[in-house]
């Protein structure tokens, strides 16, 4: 990956340029090499053991061969099949690499499942065949509940499939030494268990197990991918300018990095999103990772704005010259093919460490993450306790129902009122969507980001839950709380339970419960934050509530009768 150019107004590029000089300056880079943690703070907690990425390209060399021959027995074996069950860092790169890289002849249909929505849940079930899938639990610290809720889960249907006594041969572990996860795997007689450098933090991680697993499973070329890792350990000159330019965007007030790529590496924007927003997004200060807008006018994007453009062939040039015309800076990153994916997670790692520097946070921790987890876990206990979850009262019912700061007696003019609270060039639009994230409904949803940009020229941004918990959902508390965040909820058309053990059908929750659970604890910690929340229940029909708020949106139901 190479920058290929930066166009910015002279002022701008001039404070890229007093960025790139502090950068020398104070040697930062260097510093980080040497895992020196006063980069960003002068306590080393969650820093100098976080640093291990930095090794990756090289150190991941020794395990291609342990990785290959894992992949190779389950192919001598018929299987046809995997799927990847974990969340955020452990999850988002092997999705990357299964839609960039598609699948090789005679390797493993890799599919990712990263929620807790049941419908999903029981989706992904009936598409697959246990006697012929690998399942490849993946989390860090080995106590993540949804990996370990969908571990239980499949599990079972394995030991239904094939036996108790060969289940476990159709599972392996990709985890921290030590954890929860590894002890469990042990027990459950696992085909294997991979142990990851305990120094590299999830969202650090597609170079390391977690990411190149899923990368084999599906057959690409590991040690191409780290041939390009390593060029960019050799010159990290891409990763440094990057760096240097989200610096100086968050310090002029450019924070919302809006990510134009082309469609053959399109995938990718969720992973940066994740190691920006989760990264960045802490102390009053943050960088909004913008991925997948949909397209509008130029000058219809607000002076919040910072593009960087991922190209792999120019089916962007004309919006991007659009957007340069219209004074807006542009950093254009080249891929010379897809396996310039190894470089290109090194220098997004390298440049969001170097932006931590510059915003003067600690890029390495998430601490309102935890919130929205221990929330979730109240009201789990509480529903195990007294068998029903909170249920507050609607505060506007208008064909849905509304939670929230809600003015005025129409779906409309509640919305309207919402989004007039968002600061002009400031404030962002979050759609938090508690709901299966079929094609249909992600569709639809982006249809809707396209009015919301349209109406208000605010940035706005998806997320599936309970994902974006792990993802933006640590920017969403700790930056400055311009946000405004529409919470979408509907009801399950099924339910599913999960084992309260692996190998047992005893179950005190199910898949329903937890997810109910997770989005009322979310909306609690954003409301605990002093967030502008807005809670929208579709009821059982997705397609149709998503349709209603399509409708209010229109500038004919506006209360004004002006698109604001």
């Amino acid at each position: 990956m190479q920058i290929s150019a930066l166009r910015a107004s002279a002022d701008f590029g001039a404070q890229v340029q007093r960025a790139a000089e502090r950068l020398a300056a104070e040697r930062v880079y260097d510093r980080i090499l040497a895992r020196d943690h006063t980069v960003w703070r002068p306590d080393p907690t969650e820093i100098a053991d976080r640093l291990g990425w930095l090794d990756s390209p090289h150190v991941m060399r020794d395990a291609i061969g342990p990785i290959r021959q894992l992949i190779d027995s389950v192919r001598t074996d018929g299987y046809t099949h995997a799927l990847l069950l974990g969340m955020g860092g452990s999850s988002l790169a092997p999705e990357v690499f299964r839609a960039i890289f598609g699948v090789a002849d005679g390797f493993l249909d890799l599919s990712v499942l990263d929620s807790t929505q049941p419908d999903t849940v029981l989706a992904k079930e009936r598409t697959l065949d246990p006697a012929r899938t690998l399942f490849l639990p993946a989390t860090k610290s080995g106590g993540t509940v949804e990996t370990l809720s969908l571990l239980k889960y499949f599990y079972n249907r394995t030991a239904d499939a094939v036996g108790p006594a060969e289940a476990g041969r159709h599972f392996a572990a990709i985890t921290d030494p030590s954890s929860g996860l590894e002890a469990l795997a042990q027990h459950l007689g696992f085909r294997h268990i991979f142990r990851n450098d305990p120094n590299i933090g999830g969202r650090y991680s597609a170079l390391s197990y977690y990411g190149l697993v899923a990368a084999a499973a599906i057959g690409a070329d590991l040690s191409r991918l780290l041939d390009r890792a390593e060029r960019a350990t050799a010159d990290p000159q891409p990763g440094i300018q990057l760096g240097a330019f989200l610096g100086a965007g968050a310090l002029a007030g450019r924070d919302k990095l809006t990510l134009i790529t082309s469609p053959a590496i399109s995938a990718v924007g969720a992973w940066i999103e994740q190691l920006i927003a989760e990264s960045t997004g802490k102390d009053g200060k943050g960088l909004l990772p913008v991925d997948l807008e949909p397209e509008c006018a130029a000058h219809t994007y607000g002076p919040d704005r910072l593009f960087v453009h991922l190209r792999l062939d120019d089916t962007a040039d004309a919006r991007v010259q659009a957007i340069i015309e219209a004074g807006h800076p542009v950093l254009c990153l080249q891929l010379a093919d897809a396996y310039d994916l190894g470089a290109a997670f090194l220098h997004w790692e390298i440049a969001t460490a170097i932006a931590g520097f510059f915003l003067d946070i600690h890029p390495f921790d998430q601490p309102d993450v935890e919130a929205a987890k221990e929330l979730a876990r109240q009201m789990v206990t509480a529903y195990q306790q007294s068998g029903a979850l909170p249920a507050p009262t609607p505060d506007l019912v208008d064909g849905l129902a509304l939670y929230g700061p809600v003015q005025g007696t129409t779906l409309p003019q509640a919305l309207a009122h919402f989004l007039a609270s968002g600061e002009a060039g400031r404030a962002y639009i979050a759609l938090q969507a508690h709901l299966p994230p079929t094609p249909t409904t992600t569709a639809a949803l982006q249809d809707l980001r396209r009015h919301l940009l349209a109406r208000t020229g605010l940035a706005t941004t998806l997320g599936f839950g309970p994902r974006f918990l792990h993802s933006t959902g640590q920017l969403h508390k700790g930056d400055a709380g311009r946000g405004l965040f529409i919470q979408l909820t509907a009801d399950s058309a099924e339910d599913a339970p999960i084992p309260d053990e692996a190998g047992a059908s005893a179950s005190s929750i199910t898949f329903g419960v937890l997810a109910q659970a997770q989005a009322l604890g979310d909306r609690q910690a954003l409301v605990s934050q002093g967030r502008a929340v807005l809670r929208i229940h579709l009821g059982a029909d997705i397609d149709a509530g998503i349709a209603q708020l399509r409708c209010a949106l229109d500038p004919n139901n506006d209360p004004t009768g002006e698109v604001q």
